[in-house]
């Protein structure tokens, strides 16, 4: 990986994008194994049916695992200094998720260069399933 240099980046740039594939019901399996979460508004359709929901949906911190890969694949992990993220709405199986970043300000915090960035997670019809941002030191 090579990190992007401070002096070469302006407010305004943006980081290479990434896409997923579309979330699906074993996305949400294994998500669930993984983070431990199990909770049946993400896995059991009985479940939310009998809640009035008519699928199960996304867990939240699944969108927020996304944006930190869509960071981590522009700066090593250790890079980062802040994270922070809202969640604005429900993804739903089978939307795919387009995430995206731009550097709004750069500075210098405790001695070191850094940027700090907006991300977005959406759907591929532009509605935020997430919204975030990130400080990150860049040499």
């Amino acid at each position: 990986m090579t990190q992007p240099n401070f002096a070469a980046l302006n407010v305004g740039d943006a980081l290479p994008s990434m896409t997923t594939e579309p979330v699906s019901r074993l996305t949400l399996a294994l998500y669930a194994t993984g983070s431990g979460d199990h909770h049946p508004l993400h896995l059991d359709q009985d479940y939310v049916r009998s809640k009035g929901i008519p699928d199960v949906f996304a867990h939240g911190m699944l969108g927020m695992a996304y944006l930190g890969r869509l960071l981590t694949q522009w700066v090593p992990q250790g890079a980062i200094r802040s994270f922070g993220v809202r969640f604005t709405a429900i993804t739903q199986v089978g939307e795919r998720l387009v995430c995206t970043g731009k550097i709004v300000e750069k500075l210098v915090q405790n001695g070191e260069n850094c940027v700090r960035l907006e991300l977005t997670c959406a759907n591929e019809a532009g509605e935020a399933k997430h919204k975030a941002d990130a400080v990150v030191a860049l040499a």
